[in-house]
């Protein structure tokens, strides 16, 4: 039986600490029944990939990030695609999109994975903080 395997999007408010999004990482992942040593591929908008928390999140868990730029995750069709995220963001999904995206290079392909493999759509997570956090994950195909 072939390990399972999956994709992370992430989306998260400007400065929000690395506390708050593996709170909605770990919440996200209990959901799904999966861990963090399942993670293969994570994903997010250039417009974070300044962030510090996402950069700080790659680096502890040794997770190469992926950023994609507004129209490539704009191009992704999703279940849960929002105009208030369009509005700042250029694109109607940032964590699903990204999870899709991810999830298809990381398999070699040139597309993104179909919507329908998203075992978490839109987790939102609102830290102690006050800042927003957003996690998406997809099942990698092959992997069950």
């Amino acid at each position: 039986m072939p390990e399972i395997r999956i994709a992370l999007g992430l989306g998260c408010d400007r400065n929000t600490p690395l506390e708050t999004l593996q709170q909605a990482i770990d919440q996200a992942l209990a959901q799904s029944g999966h861990t963090r040593a399942q993670v293969a591929a994570v994903a997010s908008i250039t417009l974070k990939a300044d962030e510090a928390c996402m950069q700080q999140l790659a680096a502890l868990q040794g997770w190469p990030m992926r950023f994609f730029t507004p129209p490539q995750l704009a191009a992704v069709p999703v279940p849960n695609p929002s105009d208030t995220v369009r509005r700042y963001t250029g694109t109607p999904s940032v964590s699903e999109a990204a999870a899709l995206l991810a999830g298809g290079l990381y398999l070699g392909r040139t597309q993104a994975l179909p919507m329908h493999a998203l075992c978490v759509e839109k987790h939102k997570y609102r830290g102690a903080d006050g800042r927003n956090a957003t996690v998406s994950i997809a099942l990698l195909p092959g992997s069950r």
